[in-house]
């Protein structure tokens, strides 16, 4: 059983569906225990049967990383044929429990899932834009929590989901930066400009830049009358702004030095940043 738990890649998911939660927690007025089980339990599913299907397609890249050598399906823990099969029964799980909730979180959930494994896996390996496809699939947890007690589209999903669809830019290619010989090794190609140099640094930047005023997006809306049930106070919103400039500064140090350390402290800052971000807007509701 612990090689399929690890074959979900848990430590990946449960960041997933903290982003699923905080997006639930943010348009709900009164706790539904069934329809928040019902999230949790599909988006664990499709969450946890997208980094199957990915482990699957990717068993001889993965035996080729130091990173991934020692998974479930490179070290033949499992078969790819159970991998495959448990994987897939977990997706349709997932879209099952999502639908139980609305339609469009099930919609979300699976074209999610969709861009993940036949959009983002297999391009990994061919063109940096894999990337950008990816981030598409990783915005969505944080938004799909809204749509399920909203059952709609709206502004403030827009807003959500752009946070986290900027944030993967910098939080993705410095790891990819850090493990840039490893991913060598197998061909994948994350960084932008395919090298540890000038424009994938100034990438990260620019990203980085635009996902400041985004994440204080709600406060914007509300001083040019735009009517918005997300709501972030001055203080929440001063405090957002305090860790994006941190962000920021750290993404301009990368930008001036092409260090692996400066890199890597962007990838632990990205790992802080979104969950405070997303703590203080549950806090500002709430409080």
């Amino acid at each position: 059983m612990y090689n399929y738990i690890e074959l979900l890649k848990p430590r990946l998911s449960a960041t997933v569906i903290f982003s699923c939660l905080a997006g639930y927690l943010l348009a709900t007025t009164v706790i539904d225990v069934d329809l928040l089980c019902k999230l949790l339990i599909g988006g664990v599913a499709l969450v946890g049967a997208s980094n199957g299907l990915n482990q699957v397609y990717e068993v001889n890249i993965d035996g080729l990383m130091d990173r991934t050598k020692n998974r479930p399906l490179p070290t033949k823990r499992i078969t790819i044929s159970s991998a495959l099969i448990f994987s897939l029964i977990l997706g349709l799980i997932g879209i099952a429990f999502l639908s139980m909730i609305n339609l469009r979180c099930a919609f979300f959930g699976a074209l999610s899932a969709l861009i993940y494994t036949i959009g983002y896996t297999p391009l990994k390996t061919t063109t940096p834009i894999s990337g950008f496809i990816g981030a598409f699939p990783g915005a969505m947890p944080f938004m799909l929590g809204w749509v399920a007690v909203t059952n709609k589209f709206s502004l403030e999903t827009g807003v959500l989901f752009a946070i986290q669809f900027l944030w993967q830019f910098p939080h993705f290619w410095s790891i990819a930066w850090v493990r840039y010989e490893d991913y060598q090794k197998a061909g994948i190609q994350l960084l932008p400009s395919g090298y540890k140099d000038h424009k994938t640094a100034f990438q990260i930047v620019f990203y980085t830049f635009w996902l400041l005023p985004i994440s204080i997006s709600p406060i914007l809306l509300d001083l040019i009358s735009i009517n918005s049930s997300l709501d972030l106070s001055y203080i929440g919103g001063g405090v957002v702004l305090v860790f994006g400039l941190v962000f920021l500064y750290l993404a301009f140090q990368l930008l001036k030095t092409k260090r692996n350390v400066d890199a890597k402290k962007i990838m632990i800052w990205s790992l802080v940043y979104l969950p405070v971000i997303q703590i203080i807007y549950i806090i500002d509701k709430y409080i």
